[in-house]
């Protein structure tokens, strides 16, 4: 398995020479990421002027009210939100995966973005966020760590939907619990990697937030990419997939028969 620096650089590698394609490809996600900086640099503007004003006593007349406007939103807003958001995240993903192994930036960006808006892929990923959706919920009830824990354990599913849609004719036999259960699989013993690599990106992360969102533009198609890169590394060998750099990983009891656990 590479490590987390080499991940990162196989992502420069591709990267070099067509950063201004990797720009466009995570435009839509940088502006909500910029958007939400600004919001929260408000935000705290706001609450320093008010306590400077106004001191540190504060009146709590008007909590309830304010509790019963917000809980008072529309709910499907915010759930459609997010599956919009997965959705174009994901055919993100699906172009970065295409991208990192075939080293082609020839891609239409539009195309790329919403490659999961088409016949092929919008219903099975629809089912798929659901079903994820609902898993992550289920664990969460019992406690906020097994909630955290599952998040990672289903975090493949959708590339290796991609991988096994893509590679096999006929998928009739798997159901959707198949690809959620194959990324379980996948992930153990590599969820503490996954979450080491993402923390490997929080003082980038925290740099971008100072720059009002700005530093997104740069730093989500890389941060994205790799993401994707440790899929394609800790996949080879699996789901029809062909190794690469002459590192083809040992197919073990993933690609046999499996038990269905969530």
């Amino acid at each position: 398995m590479k490590t987390r620096k080499e991940l990162k650089d196989e992502v420069k590698a591709t990267f070099r020479g067509h950063w201004g394609q990797a720009i466009k490809l995570t435009l839509i996600p940088v502006i909500f990421q910029i958007l939400a900086s600004f919001a929260v640099a408000i935000g705290s503007l706001g609450l320093v002027w008010f306590l400077t004003k106004n001191g540190a006593a504060l009146d709590y007349s008007g909590t309830s009210n304010e509790s019963t406007f917000s809980n008072g939103g529309n709910p499907f807003g915010s759930y459609f939100s997010g599956f919009l958001a997965t959705m174009i995240l994901v055919g993100i993903n699906f172009t970065f995966l295409d991208w990192l192994r075939t080293k082609k930036s020839d891609f239409k960006v539009l195309r790329g973005v919403f490659s999961v808006f088409t016949k092929r892929h919008f219903i099975s990923v629809l089912v798929l966020y659901l079903l994820i959706s609902l898993f992550t919920f289920l664990w969460t009830l019992l406690f906020i760590i097994p909630g955290i824990i599952k998040t990672f354990s289903y975090s493949q599913t959708y590339l290796i939907y991609k991988d096994l849609a893509e590679s096999q004719k006929d998928t009739d036999d798997l159901s959707y619990l198949d690809y959620i259960t194959k990324s379980r699989q996948l992930m153990d013993g590599h969820k503490m990697d996954f979450f080491l690599l993402k923390l490997s990106f929080i003082g980038w992360d925290i740099l971008a937030v100072l720059t009002f969102g700005i530093g997104f533009i740069w730093l989500t198609p890389y941060q994205t990419a790799t993401y994707v890169a440790f899929y394609k590394d800790i996949a080879q060998g699996h789901f029809g997939n062909s190794a690469t750099d002459g590192d083809k990983a040992a197919t073990d009891n993933n690609e046999g028969s499996f038990i269905v656990r969530y």
